[in-house]
């Protein structure tokens, strides 16, 4: 699998999942890791993906629509 593949597999679908994702890592730097966190689960995104957006940027998927 290439880099293309890779990109293809990660861009995401649920666009409701991405945009409060987006939300809680544009308030991350004023409200803290916590309440990020806080918000994603009351939100109903999945412990899996706060997880990793919010503590392991690197694995975040492109931003790309």
């Amino acid at each position: 699998m290439n880099s293309v593949d890779l990109h293809r597999q990660q861009v995401r679908s649920d666009h409701r999942t991405r945009d409060i994702v987006n939300q809680a890592i544009s308030a991350l730097p004023e409200v803290g890791l916590r309440r990020a966190a806080e918000f994603l689960f009351a939100m109903g995104v999945p412990q899996q993906v706060a997880m990793r957006t919010l503590v392991y940027p690197g694995q975040r998927r492109p931003t790309a629509s």
